[in-house]
């Protein structure tokens, strides 16, 4: 699949945040087990609390048939109710004893979002979180560009990804910016200010 987010139509076709993944293709695939595919290690189940409240069994079926399919299994939640404790508390467990990374949404843009920043970090390594003991480009980067209001360190590491360098991400126009996910019309603004503007 490269780029591309697997999605399982079959279950999904309704889903509403299939609307909302903009900045990364996806495509039909009834073969994979999960919801959708972010990686070929990679799956994630997704499930609306509004849902799961009239169908209580319909998640625990299918994360018992996805056993062992994939290395990293992800329980994307959309919060879509007001009471949502108890049910968030019996998913946590759920998903801590079949071996789930829970992951919380609280709209369908953000779900979304969620599916195309795990696609697009598919391949970032591990090191890129791993504690360091001297400070280097990396970590000069993010010092400097966490100083611009709203810009925070995963937003740092989605504009390395995306531009390689700082050269690359002053040089970057304004809708090549607003493609990076988390990138809304505000903050691409006040980061290409931080660049023209006087020390």
């Amino acid at each position: 699949s490269g780029n591309t987010i697997l999605v399982n139509f079959s279950r999904q076709k309704d889903n509403p945040i299939l609307k909302h993944i903009h900045n990364v293709p996806w495509e039909h695939d009834d073969a994979i087990k999960s919801d959708f595919a972010v990686g070929k290690t990679t799956g994630v189940w997704f499930l609306s609390l509004r849902y799961h409240r009239l169908n209580p069994g319909y998640i625990h079926d299918r994360i018992g048939d996805a056993a062992r399919t994939y290395v990293l299994r992800i329980l994307l939640i959309h919060v879509d109710v007001e009471n949502y404790h108890e049910a968030l508390r019996e998913l946590n467990r759920t998903a801590i004893l079949n071996n789930f990374t829970l992951v919380l949404s609280w709209s369908k843009e953000e779900a979304a979002r969620y599916l195309e920043t795990f696609k697009v970090l598919e391949h970032t390594p591990p090191d890129l979180i791993r504690e360091r003991s001297k400070e280097d480009y990396a970590d000069t980067l993010e010092r400097s560009l966490t100083n611009v209001r709203s810009v925070n360190k995963t937003d740092v590491l989605t504009l390395r990804t995306h531009f390689h360098s700082l050269k690359g991400i002053a040089n970057a126009k304004a809708d090549q910016l607003a493609m990076c996910p988390g990138f809304g019309e505000q903050k691409v603004k006040r980061l290409q200010q931080a660049f023209v503007q006087p020390f």
